[in-house]
């Protein structure tokens, strides 16, 4: 039998060890080569939609492969401490420390060969179902299946470099042990109980604080406050599980009363052992499902805006005209004709907007006529306004100006000396916040045809013209107008946009965008997600293993002093279920604090909630979770009651 072959079969002997690690590592790599089938397609040589997804898919490809490194490398010791005993016999009948670093050089590179080969089939294999996804999600006619070399070399040469980098790592780390460590198969030793009251304490208060900071951030500090949540609830995370966790466990303990108790003892006892044991990979787990939790629920966030897009953009068309009425009579007649050929009906109400100064802010203030006002609030089926002479209505938008001009309120307009108390704020948004100034009032015609002198530095009262357009099939509108809008932008490159003489937005054309863009950044999310929470997963499968001898002769020696099969059970279930929910747990209370902050950025964003879309993902995560702790207790239940 060649040095190779021996490799080799030493791989096929250990296959049931490296199961996880290969699934992980095979996942990994189908993942990195879907994305690249998408970065090289030849189709995305455009713009827009189609550069997001390439830049967005490449970020994804760079994460991947750093997450990847790490958790080849995590996984790489624990299967090297698992087969000590065996490396430390092979030294022991002679094989030179060289040898033995060849050895593993090359069962890590068949692993790595096997998973790069496996990985990149079954990406190719599923290529056109991605596809197919991609292409609903951008909205294009077609996103065909191609074959170019591009895709496969970029995943060979990628992951073939980090096995080998892998590899060299493996034989340095293994070369360092010497003979007697090696058989004593336990490198660090088994150790409970040792921790420093202190630093436990120090743990609970870093957790606290970090929650409390994240619970009353606003929105002009969150850039500020994350800098320093983000490390606290790191060291806070850290010290919890190498202090506090051990910190109560001792004190349990030293209740006699409840911890001498039947199964409880042995259970409490070996569940102090293994978290103190796995303290480093716990918190490795917390982090990386966090950040899981994080990246999908904030993508799907993003979703939450899309529900609440047609409450904030209620007309289906808008153009503001800024006096070159000449242009804008040629653009509303273009516009006409492209929703008449596009066989959508329309009503469209001009609105001729004033505007000037409160004299008891000093702010711009947007002046409405109430009988144009009323035209358009009939066609979106809003209710009209009754306005005397001398009264005034707010329009809904901005709340920092509510509180200053409450009901009952006397605005005086500085230039024309008109006089209005303002009523009841309008309850229904009729035009997008950004395209009037945040303060905008309805007045009665009487007092609107009043305002008659220019602000400062204006020559005329009138502002601009205002053309709503209510177009009810307004997600079908998302081809009109698209002259104007490439017109604007070039026009806008070119000089500054405030010196354009016009204002076109198609929102059924930015609402397809954002709909397309952020379904498509939760798509790439959710696989990097995903490879990030089957690798958390195997991280605890890994460190079971590892121990899985120890605890089989532990419990067979259990088993002939009496223990039954049931109590066996429960054992073993008591000392799982911290294992597998203690950090998904921590993860689960930080992605929470998380929201609550991220919550706050969007009420200033768009006023959405995010309550329902973090929900959904959390749930779906504790449903996978749940999945797989059964699935890992049924596997390690079957290897412990192995004869």
């Amino acid at each position: 039998m060649t040095f190779q072959q021996f490799a080799f079969r030493n791989v096929l002997r250990s296959r049931r060890s490296y199961a996880a690690f290969f699934l992980a590592s095979v996942f990994s790599v189908m993942v990195f080569f879907v994305y690249s089938i998408f970065i090289f397609h030849p189709l995305f040589n455009g713009q827009g939609l189609e550069q997001l997804a390439v830049r967005g898919m490449f970020i994804a490809e760079l994460v991947l492969y750093v997450f990847t490194l790490f958790f080849l490398l995590y996984s790489m010791g624990a299967f090297l401490q698992a087969r000590s005993k065996e490396f430390g016999l092979l030294m022991q009948l002679g094989m030179t420390k060289g040898q033995l670093g060849r050895l593993i050089f090359l069962e890590t590179m068949i692993i790595g060969s096997v998973s790069i080969l496996a990985g990149t089939l079954f990406g190719f294999a599923f290529s056109k179902f991605f596809l197919m996804i991609g292409r609903e999600l951008m909205a294009m006619d077609n996103l065909p299946l191609y074959v170019s070399w591009k895709p496969f070399a970029l995943t060979f040469l990628s992951f073939f470099s980090l096995f080998v980098l892998i590899s060299i790592i493996s034989m340095f780390f293994i070369r360092t042990r010497e003979i007697t460590d090696l058989l004593r198969g336990d490198w660090n030793g088994r150790r409970a109980g040792s921790y420093s009251s202190p630093l436990a304490v120090g743990g609970i208060v870093l957790l606290g604080m970090s929650y409390i900071l994240a619970s009353v951030v606003q929105d002009g500090s969150v850039s500020i406050m994350t800098m320093v949540i983000v490390p606290l609830a790191t060291v806070g995370t850290y010290l919890f599980f190498t202090h506090t966790v051990h910190w109560i466990l001792a004190l349990y303990q030293n209740r006699k009363t409840a911890y001498w108790h039947r199964t409880r003892l042995i259970s409490i006892a070996e569940s102090a052992v293994k978290l103190k044991e796995s303290a480093h990979m716990f918190f490795l787990v917390t982090i990386v499902s966090t950040v899981a939790f994080l990246t999908v629920g904030t993508l799907a966030s993003f979703m939450s805006y899309t529900g609440d897009f047609r409450q904030l953009n209620p007309l289906g068309l808008l153009y503001m005209s800024y006096g070159n009425e000449k242009v804008a009579e040629t653009h509303i007649a273009y516009l006409e004709q492209e929703l008449a050929e596009e066989q959508l009906g329309y009503q469209l109400v001009p609105l001729t907007i004033k505007r000037q100064t409160i004299e008891q802010t000093g702010s711009t203030v947007d002046l409405l006529k109430e009988s144009e006002f009323n035209a358009l609030a009939r066609t979106l089926g809003f209710p009209a306004v009754e306005l005397a002479k001398g009264e005034s209505v707010l329009l809904a938008g901005a709340e920092d100006i509510q509180q200053h001009l409450t009901d009952g309120t006397a605005v005086n307009l500085t230039e024309s000396g008109v006089t209005v108390q303002m009523q009841a704020a309008y309850p229904n948004l009729l035009f997008p916040a950004h395209t009037l100034s945040p303060t905008a009032l309805v007045l009665s015609d009487f007092d609107y045809l009043a305002v008659d002198e220019p602000p400062e530095g204006q020559q005329k009262a009138v502002a601009l013209t205002y053309y709503a357009f209510n177009v009810n099939q307004w997600t079908e509108t998302a081809g009109v107008g698209e002259v104007l809008l490439e017109k604007m932008q070039e026009l806008g490159e070119i000089q500054h946009s405030a010196s354009l003489s016009y204002y076109f937005e198609n929102p059924g054309f930015n609402y397809r965008w954002f709909k397309s863009s952020f379904a498509l950044l939760l798509f790439i999310g959710v696989l990097v997600a995903a490879v990030f929470l089957l690798a958390a997963g195997s991280f605890i499968y890994f460190k079971l293993y590892t121990g899985l001898e120890r605890d089989r002769k532990q419990y067979a020696l259990l088993i002939r002093l009496g223990m039954t099969e049931k109590e066996l059970v429960k054992i073993v279930n008591r000392q799982l279920v911290p294992q597998f929910f203690l950090p998904w747990t921590l993860a689960l209370i930080h992605s929470v604090f998380a929201f609550i902050t991220l919550q706050t950025v969007w009420d200033e964003f768009a006023a959405s909630s995010i309550f329902l879309e973090m929900t959904l993902v959390l749930a779906a995560f504790t449903v996978l979770q749940i999945l797989y702790f059964y699935l890992i207790r049924w596997r390690y239940l079957v290897h412990l009651q192995a004869p």
